[in-house]
This record gives C-alpha cells, sequence and structure tokens, in this order.
C-alpha cells in the first residue's frame, strides 16, 4: 500500500521556496545540497536528491557486448570528425 504525504511550501516573489523539514529529511538533503525537478506528466514534477554518491551509478548502463580500447575510442573520434567536415 503506498503511503502519501503532503506538504505545502509558499513561492516568493523571486521564484524561492523553502522545502519543508519533513521533506528534505526524505530526500536526505541539507544545505548545500542540490535537488533535481523531473517531468513525470503534464504540470506533474518529482522531486529528487541529486546527491548520490557516483557508485550510485553503477549498473544504470549496460556493459557493452565487447570490449573497446581506448585506441578504437580515438580511431571512431577521428571517423566520425572527419565525416563531420567532409573529408
Amino acid at each position: 500500500m503506498s503511503r502519501f504525504v503532503m506538504s505545502t511550501a509558499t513561492l516568493t516573489s523571486k521564484g524561492q521556496i523553502t522545502i519543508p523539514a519533513a521533506v528534505r529529511s526524505g530526500l536526505g538533503v541539507g544545505t548545500g545540497d542540490r535537488v533535481e525537478f523531473i517531468e513525470t506528466a503534464p504540470g506533474h514534477y518529482e522531486i529528487v536528491a541529486a546527491t548520490l554518491p557516483a557508485t550510485a551509478l553503477k549498473g544504470l548502463v549496460a556493459k557493452p557486448e565487447r570490449a573497446v580500447s581506448v585506441a578504437d575510442m580515438n580511431a571512431a573520434i577521428h571517423e566520425r570528425a572527419a565525416r563531420a567536415m567532409g573529408r
């Protein structure tokens, strides 16, 4: 069963809001931390803490089918650049 908690904040004339303490606590954010606003549907946004450690990204991108060397990457970059410049 989902649990919905509602908190309210007021927008200032400068376009700022103070995130309620309960929401900050739930997001695990504090002074100086960043949050992202993600549009999930027209007029609906989700607030996500943007302070996750790099290790949280593990598994986000699937491993390539085969390993690619730095030399292969450089060759692909040079090939694309040459095509973009019409050579």
